[in-house]
């Protein structure tokens, strides 16, 4: 149960990346970048691209999936 848990956040991982990435690439991506970096230099916030959480999430989610989808569990069953 544990491996197919890990297996399905890794896909979900990488989904989320790669919509992150395609984003980031798009011209919204780049409007959204090109308005952030305008509204922090005006009030110094610390604001971020949507693009951004996107990737950060979707990476977050690959190395937990995969740590849990290629450990191996504690308990063993003879």
């Amino acid at each position: 149960m544990k491996r197919i848990l890990g297996i399905i956040l890794l896909i979900v991982g990488i989904v989320l990346f790669v919509q992150g990435y395609q984003r980031k690439n798009s011209i919204a991506g780049e409007a959204a970048t090109a308005g952030t970096s305008i509204a922090n230099s005006v009030d110094g916030g610390t604001r971020t691209p949507k693009h951004v959480g996107f990737m950060v999430a979707g990476g977050v989610l690959v190395v937990v999936g995969g740590w849990m989808a290629l450990s191996r569990s504690a308990v063993r069953v003879p």
